[in-house]
């Protein structure tokens, strides 16, 4: 006989009732609570707490206990993933600042822990305030902490930028995939360290980085749908900082170009700073609190500024610091002074750090400086170029010295390849040879495009009187034989102590005759 329960289970319109049987479901009982009130007050209680009531709950709404169990799963990941964010957000501050006095204090509060030259200090300030203004800027500079070696407070100081930035996400351990994820949800500074170890052998990232440096970069990735897989794009724009060792071993040249480079340096003895473990956090927050004030009252007039971008600067440095420019403008002619004096000291110190490929050509156009004949065998360039241990030539290849293919593979970026050169007949080759090499007319473009030109020289003077004041014994000799001097000297007389004029606009001291 069929039991009071089991005969309900097959009543149309009682949830549970077997398939076929269903033919509506009950109204869901009345309350006045509402069916998101339910759910949060559920999602607000323990584990235990909620299987007790959960069937009751469930039986009340009409749903099925699974259905509830699912709303308020849901409800309780988003609950929890709006207060497990891995930053913390800062509310702009009530009042409007000063942008001159908030630049100061935050490369003071920089400078209170880390051993900086002022305008590392400066350009660090600027790049703190430019993650908040990423949206109005058409590039981000990456943020490149290069230490020589260890100890030199290269994560330390990735730290202090990442109280300040906006949204820092320290990422040295998480996966690609969770990176442009994150960027595109949250809209996130990247902090990378280590990326000496981490970045190095990983093509993707390097795309991912290079990619986010420009407004509108993005990835392409295969995303799982129900029914099919199908591409979609994440945008990976916005500001990241890669700290490491020896980066320029490490990152690709198309990386490091797109950064602004703070050259750490290991703490002397006598040199002092604070802390970190010491630090009032409210010092930072009122300080990121501030410059999302700044930013909010700003952004306007940074997508507006053109700042003037120096000539000295190559065409991706000034790229670099435009952004950064146009920031220190909101703060009057001082900060942009600084900032241009920033710019200049530190894109010249960077820049100088050549590519092996551009050293390769310098270490060439002085080899065939001195080479008289029309081409050269690949044999004797590389027996020029391993014979200077300066060059480094003689242990690039892993200790060895460069190989023929190596060679190949380094000027082939430069549309400089190796041909036939046929040689002339001489007593131990009477046939003549046509061994592999290059041709000196073929290096003249790519010395003309990728090596800087050589400084003007000031040309000597007319007399024999060239020899530098480099002893004690010099000055005494300047003041006995200033007449003999003068009757030589053509032009203006310089005493001892003055600095000569130069065409060029460079100073030298004073020639004086020889003392013997």
């Amino acid at each position: 006989m069929m039991s009071a329960s089991e005969a309900d289970r097959l009543k149309p319109g009682v949830l549970g009732a077997t398939p076929g049987a269903i033919k509506t479901a009950p109204p869901p009982v009345t309350s006045a609570e509402s069916v998101d009130d339910v759910v949060a007050r559920l999602a607000a209680m323990t584990a235990m707490e909620y299987d007790k009531v959960r069937r009751e709950e469930a039986k009340k709404l009409g749903v099925q206990i699974k259905t509830l169990d699912d709303m308020v799963k849901s409800t309780r990941s988003n609950a929890g993933a709006s207060s497990r964010l891995p930053f913390m957000e800062h509310e702009p501050a009530d009042e409007p600042v000063n942008p001159a006095e908030l630049f100061d204090a935050i490369a003071t509060t920089i400078k209170t822990y880390i051993i900086l030259e002022p305008e590392q200090a400066d350009a660090a300030a600027l790049w703190v305030v430019h993650t908040y203004l990423t949206d109005v800027a058409d590039v981000s500079p990456i943020a490149i902490i290069n230490a020589p070696e260890r100890a030199c407070a290269k994560t330390l100081f990735q730290t202090v930028l990442g109280r300040l930035a906006y949204r820092p996400l320290f990422a040295s351990n998480a996966s690609l995939s969770a990176l442009f994820r994150s960027i595109e949800l949250w809209g996130a500074t990247l902090l990378i360290d280590e990326a000496d170890t981490f970045f190095r052998d990983n093509s993707e990232l390097h795309g991912m980085v290079n990619a986010g440096y420009k407004c509108g970069g993005f990835v392409l990735r295969s995303e799982v749908s129900p029914d099919s897989i199908e591409p979609k794009m994440f945008s990976v724009y916005g500001a990241k900082s890669i700290a490491g060792i020896a980066l320029e071993k490490h990152l690709p040249d198309a990386t490091m170009s797109r950064g602004i480079v703070f050259g750490m340096r290991r703490k002397l003895t006598h040199e002092k700073v604070e802390r970190f473990r010491n630090a009032d956090d409210g010092v930072f927050n009122r300080l990121a609190s501030k410059v999302a004030r700044f930013a909010l009252d700003h952004a306007e007039q940074v997508r507006l500024a053109r700042p003037a971008l120096p000539d000295e600067m190559s065409d991706r440095a000034q790229d670099n610091w435009e952004p950064l420019l146009a920031i220190a403008m909101c703060a009057g002619d001082a900060w942009l002074q600084r900032a241009t004096h920033a710019a200049l000291k530190m894109s010249a110190a960077s820049e100088s750090q050549s590519s092996a490929g551009n050293d390769l050509l310098a270490d060439i156009k002085e080899i065939l400086s001195k080479w008289a004949k029309p081409t050269i065998k690949t044999a004797d360039l590389i027996q020029k170029l391993i014979e200077d241990d300066d060059m480094g030539w003689d242990t690039y290849n892993r200790g060895k010295p460069l190989t023929p293919r190596q060679l190949a593979k380094l000027l082939d970026a430069y549309q400089i390849k190796p041909k036939t050169v046929r040689q002339p007949k001489t007593l131990a080759e009477p046939n003549g040879s046509t061994p592999k090499g290059y041709e000196v007319a073929d290096f003249k473009d790519a010395f003309t495009r990728y090596l800087k030109p050589e400084a003007s020289k000031v040309p000597p003077e007319p007399d024999a009187a060239t020899a530098p004041l480099t002893r004690p014994t010099d000055v005494a000799a300047t003041e006995k034989q200033g007449d003999m001097r003068s009757d030589r000297e053509s032009g203006p007389s310089a005493t001892s102590g003055e600095q000569l004029s130069t065409p060029s606009g460079a100073s030298l001291m004073p020639r004086l005759p020889p003392l013997f």
